[in-house]
């Protein structure tokens, strides 16, 4: 069985580099459209990467996320993870999360990010998402990279980080 990409060279994202932000904008959302790039121009963004929608820690997460929306000003969520427009909508419908899901099915941008990483799971060896977020300031660069984030931090870090 072949795991897919290889992660051979870590670029591993940390504050003060430029964000791959042109990655991003090549995935279409949960509608099936491409995000334009006016919509998080000059804005801050979260972009935040889970393994599969509508699975318990995702479901956490997302959650967690749109509960603090309005607390979080102009600041834009981006959630992506490699499942199809249709089930992304799905998920945004179930929980109404009001944000926009990425569909990055061939992995564009988790590996850009660094986050498409060699897993192992009963023995099993497997490629997939490294549950992370990154708070990107309006300028593109990573103000926040959070590798390994749990699911319930990922609010909280990012109230944190907003606060400062």
């Amino acid at each position: 069985m072949s795991l897919g990409a290889s992660t051979s060279v870590q670029v591993v994202l940390k504050p003060g580099d430029k964000a791959p932000l042109a990655k991003v904008l090549s995935l279409v959302d949960q509608q099936g459209k491409k995000l334009s790039a006016s919509r998080i121009s000059k804005r801050k963004i979260l972009i935040y990467f889970y393994p599969k929608a509508d699975t318990p820690g995702c479901t956490q997460q997302s959650c967690g996320l749109r509960d603090i929306a309005a607390d979080i000003g102009r600041t834009v969520i981006i959630g992506i993870s490699p499942d199809q427009p249709a089930k992304l909508l799905k998920f945004d419908e179930k929980y109404e999360l009001g944000f926009t899901l990425l569909a990055d099915t061939e992995h564009t941008a988790a590996l850009a990010f660094d986050v498409w990483k060699k897993k192992s799971m009963y023995g099993r060896e497997y490629m997939g998402i490294e549950r992370s977020a990154f708070l990107i300031d309006t300028s593109g660069k990573i103000s926040h990279a959070w590798y390994k984030v749990s699911p319930k931090d990922t609010p909280t870090n990012l109230l944190q980080a907003l606060a400062k």
